[in-house]
């Protein structure tokens, strides 16, 4: 388990597919979780099923999914990921949703991701963190640039939401600016 002061990441379980399955048929959780993308939602529990199996198999060594706990209740709030770990390259992309609303814009989802990323840079020296979200998802945006990330990139009109067109924002940090705002804030 990795602890923070308000949230906490820990393993995925198979009772955690309750929760999932609930999020990603929420539609206001589906559009800024994805942008309305119909590979996040609406799905089936069939489809919630199928894949807790591979995310329950998943090597920690190329990717994992966390639940995310609210540290005061203790109740499952929302997921984080990394996938396509490349230790070659020490470069790892990571996401998170936080899918109980009432958590919305109180800093759970930022320190969730803060908390992937310190396990990420620390228990496995990667040397690059990548994320992305939608332009239309400014809370995302804020979010990702108070952790330290940089815009690096625009997929112009790549996302089609509420029948508009958004960027598509790629964001990076890399190990020493991560290590200089650890540095700045007095966390390890």
């Amino acid at each position: 388990m990795i602890e923070g002061r308000l949230t906490r990441l820990r393993a995925l379980r198979s009772e955690d597919a309750a929760h999932h399955l609930r999020w990603r048929n929420d539609p206001e959780v589906v559009r800024w979780a994805a942008a309305g993308d119909p590979c996040f939602g609406p799905v089936t529990a069939e489809a919630v099923a199928l894949a807790f199996d591979t995310m329950l198999r998943l090597s920690p060594r190329e990717s994992a999914v966390f639940t995310v706990e609210d540290a005061a209740g203790g109740g499952a709030i929302g997921m984080a990921d990394y996938r396509d770990l490349d230790p070659y390259a020490g470069v790892a992309t990571l996401g998170a949703t936080i899918g109980e609303k009432e958590f919305w814009g109180r800093g759970h989802g930022s320190e969730a991701l803060r908390l992937l990323m310190d396990h990420l840079f620390g228990a496995y020296g990667l040397h690059r963190l990548e994320l992305d979200t939608w332009s239309g998802n400014e809370r995302a945006v804020r979010c990702f640039l108070g952790l330290g990330f940089r815009e690096e990139g625009r997929r112009r009109a790549a996302v089609l939401t509420d029948g508009r067109r958004h960027d598509r924002v790629l964001f990076g940090i890399l190990r020493e600016e991560w290590a200089g705002l650890a540095a700045a804030t007095g966390r390890p």
